[in-house]
């Protein structure tokens, strides 16, 4: 099968991660992929590094007026298309594959110029998320543009079930949706080192290991883990590892030298993704502090890999993978002191750990949590609309 792989992304998070993954698998299964995407396909040696991001984008967000810079993210969408339109002339897909992004209609457009099947990934719902976190200054084109794409898709593809809830209320049928979580490469994983050597490799032998991977932010809530570290409930080897970098970081550090904790807190700072499993199995307790509520987590199914002891939020898009007391321990994230009394009882309790580190490794096979396993899914379902009658794929009047 030829699919051409559309994205806007530029950044070098667990986006790319997603990104780079999709499309090796996708390749790995025999099916011919073209990325159409800013800057071209990354080269293997520019794969993304854990906690990076792109500067350029959010200085240029940061510059200019809101409305000035969602118009130029619309108008993005013509010289897209224009970019999908030259490739598919030579390379003639079969279906075409488009992460979402706010006002990017490129996907569609070719959609229904070349009448070939659509599948969206969505991972946000982006207008929301705009305008909560960031502000929107359009929002009703901003909502007039998502509800476009999400209707005229012929497979909107959500990482949660919560988010495909949210896209089904904005008329989407629910037959068009198919939820597909995040995943893992396991033989990225299979390579990592064993806790004892990740924890000598960090000089800390001895430690209690607590780890958090990825981009962190001020709402991750990992500043309530550090006050838990200065508490006496915490026991005087237990370390913590933020593996990764981002806005909190500065904040973070400062809080840590106020509660003199020196050297038992670490932030690794930006690092490649290769270098992600040998930080995770130095993981005693792996933390989720905190998430959105329709979220598919990356570092959860690295966790899982690696068969760690998971502190998350009970949650709905949380429940969907986790089981508390079976491959994690979730606690109410409404009820003060929640989160500290299980770090308190995993610290205390090293069977236990074991026990759920050994349910979450279970995880990835029993829920079929991989990159492959996705890709598989998509390709599925590409054939199957590939074989549909015409009137039944995407709303044309979306």
């Amino acid at each position: 099968m030829k699919i051409l792989y559309h994205h806007r992304t530029a950044s070098k998070d667990g986006q790319a991660v997603h990104i780079e993954e999709m499309i090796g698998s996708l390749r790995a299964l025999g099916h011919e992929v073209l990325v159409v995407a800013p800057g071209g396909e990354s080269a293997p040696e520019e794969k993304s590094r854990m906690g990076d991001d792109v500067g350029w984008v959010q200085r240029l967000r940061a510059r200019l007026p809101k409305w000035v810079y969602e118009l130029l993210e619309l108008g993005y969408s013509l010289h897209a298309y224009r970019r999908l339109a030259a490739a598919a002339k030579g390379f003639q897909p079969d279906v075409i594959y488009e992460r979402y992004n706010l006002y990017l209609l490129a996907g569609l457009m070719l959609k229904r110029r070349l009448g070939v099947p659509l599948l969206l990934e969505v991972n946000a719902p982006l207008a929301d998320e705009r305008e909560r976190f960031g502000g929107l200054a359009l929002p009703r084109l901003a909502r007039w543009a998502e509800r476009r794409v999400w209707r005229g898709a012929d497979a909107v593809l959500p990482v949660t079930q919560v988010l495909g809830r949210m896209i089904e209320a904005q008329g989407v049928p629910a037959q068009r949706l198919v939820v597909i979580p995040n995943g893992i490469n396991e033989a990225h994983f299979a390579a990592a080192p064993t806790p004892d050597a990740a924890k000598r490799a960090l000089g800390w032998e001895e430690a209690l290991v607590l780890g958090f991977t990825g981009f962190v932010r001020d709402w991750h809530g990992m500043d309530r883990v550090i006050r838990w570290m200065a508490s006496p409930a915490a026991p005087a080897n237990a370390r913590l590892l933020l593996v990764g970098d981002g806005p909190a970081r500065a904040e973070l550090e400062a809080l840590a030298r106020e509660l003199a904790l020196g050297e038992r807190v670490r932030f690794t700072g930006v690092i490649s993704r290769d270098e992600v499993p040998r930080h995770v199995a130095a993981f005693d307790i792996a933390l989720q502090p905190a998430v959105v509520a329709y979220a598919s987590p990356l570092k959860l199914f690295e966790y899982l890999a690696l068969a760690k002891a998971i502190v998350a939020p009970r949650q709905p898009n949380i429940e969907e993978v986790l089981d508390d007391d079976r491959n994690a321990l979730l606690f109410d994230p409404e009820q003060p002191g929640a989160l500290e009394a299980l770090l308190a009882r995993l610290a205390g309790d090293e069977a236990l750990r074991l026990r759920l580190g050994e349910g979450a490794h279970a995880t990835i096979a029993r829920q079929h949590l991989t990159w492959l396993g996705n890709a598989e899914r998509v390709v599925t379902l590409a054939q199957s609309l590939r074989a549909a009658p015409r009137a039944a794929l995407g709303d044309a009047k979306a």
